[in-house]
């Protein structure tokens, strides 16, 4: 009965389409593996060194502190001195501007007054005018020069003697000579004939400052020398030690040769390699629901290859503290969606492909699979925020716990526990109550359904539901008793129980269409009376299809239509069928019309739902409810659907189906309220007065 028939397209297309998402997988996680030094050897500031004795195995410099090198740079652009060019144009033409200006009454400016204007114009330009922004943050250093490029050559010239257009109309008007008109003279007219000549090369200036900052010799007159110890185990990795550590990595970066770089490619691509088939092999032998499914194979191939890429990029450019990064969220989302077993082995797979990048192997790894079970433990359902909440507490508190323990068992002294690792593990816990919006979008991308939307799709007071109700409250408590009995099944044999109770409340919505044909909407009447058994067949099957229909209507998902389809498989309408068969009996009958369109349940879930779905309906039109009854007409309905092979596509098994009819058994005895049969009285007790039914 476990036997798999997944309608499984083995194409060359799908082949090549999963074996596209390895290759993608394996490609991105390599082509971001940091490959230099800092691989080796990594340290977190103001926390202890985890590595063993380190000692230098060459002379090295230790590098300025980038607060001594900003320092440096602060003082070489203080001293910079920007390029400018002269716009002799400039010149000419405000000096004709200002003759203009000057004849307009020729009798009250005086020749000799003019042309001293004119003159003292020319000087001004000679030395340059700037704008007035630029000068402004020039002045503010007295002893700041720029360098003016001329026709001729370039000179270097003191900001003080250059002008702004306001200080050159002061240096115009200044002179001894120009008392006698100065009351005459316009200063606006004046001022307009004043225009910046100096015209700033910013892009030159940056250029040459960032090539003189760039030439700053990150080398410190301090040395470490051969042999010399760096750092041992359990130092604290203070400001001085983290430079000398810094210079000694960029020295081996720096010294690495092109067969040591390419050794640790092939190391790492040989070590991805591995890890991605393996997470692939199990998929294939143990999954093969999620292996054949290619939404399924790229959430999956999406998870273990973004946090690698991810660690390699806060790795390679020193960014945050590793814990920082959630990594629960992926055995969560996982275990949302699919199951705790390929959780866990996702999350293994994960860790270890991150491991490599990280250099405390041994510490990350403990405690990211701790807090990976942790958080598969703690989610079992998700249907509300406060399992989530509860969840990242949990995953927090053990990540603490872990780290403390390590820390114990590797430092010989309580005192030099360092407690700064802890705000991490708490920001961590923090960023993984990111996991419920994030839900909402994987749901979307990939096509699941959590159990959150499950819950929300479950609501019978909205939607597709509430219409039921309305529309066809008969059917509505019909799919309320087999959602029941279905999530007891489900709950019984470990499967999903909130899928299979939701799935039961849609089965049926198809009957909205035509309420009134269903046995369980009627009042006496029934329109069937007088029809063609062909049509009310039709009328009868149609529901599957109206509640695709209806389903599409209402956005329903595309696994609660599955139960839809499924929950008569491709069985007939047998009443009509069996109708038709007895009044035409010469005739060759055309099973197709008296025939569901399927298919058959291919999923544990849709095989609990047909069972419970046919033996509800049947088990109303029993004359008695006694326990005998009763369990013949269950062992009856699903051993037929057995041998009809219903359950062929589906991987239940012989064990589930037996404590499945056990529980239709016991929920159907205590639904009808089943009674005890009394003894009869022997005929000489019949005198005795008779035992009141206390029920």
């Amino acid at each position: 009965m476990a036997r798999y028939n997944l309608s499984i397209n083995t194409s060359w297309r799908n082949r090549w389409m999963r074996l596209a998402m390895a290759a993608a997988s394996i490609f991105l996680i390599v082509w971001f593996l940091p490959r230099g030094a800092h691989q080796r050897f990594q340290y977190d500031r103001n926390a202890p060194w985890k590595s063993d004795l380190l000692m230098a195995k060459f002379a090295f410099a230790v590098n300025k502190s980038p607060q001594a090198i900003e320092l440096e740079a602060d003082s070489l652009r203080r001293v910079f001195q920007p390029y400018y060019r002269y716009n002799h144009h400039v010149d000419s033409l405000q000096a004709e501007a200002l003759r203009t200006v000057l004849t307009a009454d020729s009798a009250a400016i005086p020749a000799r007054s003019a042309n001293l204007l004119l003159t003292r114009l020319k000087h001004i330009y000679e030395a340059g005018v700037m704008n007035e922004g630029e000068y402004s943050e020039l002045i503010a250093d007295a002893d700041k020069h720029v360098r003016l490029i001329g026709d001729a050559d370039t000179v270097s010239r003191r900001i003080n003697f250059v002008f702004s257009p306001a200080v050159a109309l002061d240096l115009l008007m200044a002179d001894d000579r120009l008392d006698g008109i100065r009351s005459q003279l316009d200063s606006a007219a004046l001022a307009a004939c004043i225009q910046p000549n100096l015209v700033g090369l910013a892009e030159q200036n940056q250029l040459e400052l960032d090539s003189i900052i760039a030439a700053i010799d990150i080398a410190s007159t301090d040395t470490i020398k051969e042999g010399q110890k760096i750092i041992d185990r359990g130092e604290m990795v203070d400001a001085e030690r983290a430079l000398i550590l810094q210079s000694y990595i960029d020295e081996l970066d720096r010294q690495m040769s092109l067969e040591q770089r390419s050794t640790t490619l092939f190391g790492q691509l040989l070590y991805v390699v591995l890890l991605v088939v393996l997470f692939t092999i199990y998929l294939y032998l143990f999954r093969k629901d999620y292996f054949y499914n290619p939404r399924t194979m790229l959430m999956l191939y999406a998870v273990v290859t973004l946090f690698p890429v991810v660690v390699s990029l806060m790795m390679s450019h020193n960014v945050l503290n590793i814990y920082l990064l959630p990594f629960a969220m992926a055995p969560i989302f996982v275990r949302v969606f699919m199951d705790s077993r390929t959780a866990f082995f996702t999350h293994v797979i994960t860790i270890l492909l991150c491991s490599i990048v990280v250099g405390y192997h041994f510490e990350f790894i403990i405690i990211q699979l701790v807090a990976g079970l942790v958080a598969i433990y703690s989610l079992r359902e998700l249907t509300s925020r406060s399992q989530l909440f509860k969840s990242a507490l949990l995953v927090t508190a053990a990540s603490i716990a872990v780290y403390l323990a390590l820390q114990l068992i590797q430092v010989d002294e309580i005192k030099r526990l360092g407690g700064f690792m802890y705000k991490y593990f708490i920001v961590n816990g923090v960023l993984l109550l990111l996991s419920y919006p994030l839900m909402y979008l994987v749901e979307k991308l990939f096509g699941f359904t959590s159990d959150v939307s499950l819950v929300e799709l479950s609501d019978t007071n909205r939607g597709a539901l509430r219409e039921l109700s309305e529309v066809a409250p008969g059917t509505f408590q019909h799919s309320i008793t087999v959602g029941n009995l279905a999530a007891e099944i489900a709950r019984r044999i470990g499967a999903n129980t909130l899928l299979v109770r939701t799935g039961a409340l849609y089965h049926d919505i198809g009957k909205m269409a035509d309420p009134v044909y269903f046995t369980e909407n009627q009042a006496g009447v029934s329109p069937h009376d007088g029809m063609p058994y062909t049509e009310s067949a039709r009328k009868i099957i149609s529901h599957v299809n109206d509640g695709l229909t209806i389903a599409d209507r209402y956005n329903v998902p595309q696994v609660i239509k599955d139960f839809i389809a499924t929950h008569h498989g491709t069985g007939m309408a047998k009443y009509f069928y069996i109708k038709y068969k007895n009044e035409h009996p010469d005739e060759e009958v055309d099973t197709r019309q008296f025939s569901y369109p399927g298919p058959n349940p291919f999923t544990r879930e849709q095989a609990i739902l047909m069972m419970a779905d046919g033996v509800e309906a049947a088990s109303r039109s029993l004359t008695e409810y006694t326990e005998e009854a009763i369990a013949t007409l269950v062992n009856r309905m699903v051993d037929g659907m057995v041998q009809a092979g219903y359950f062929a596509d589906c991987p239940i098994t012989f064990l589930d189906i037996k404590l499945s009819k056990e529980v239709l058994i016991e929920r159907l005895k205590a639904l009808y309220h089943t009674r005890i049969a009394y003894p009869e009285p022997q005929q000489e007790e019949q005198h005795e007065e008779p035992v009141p039914d206390v029920d």
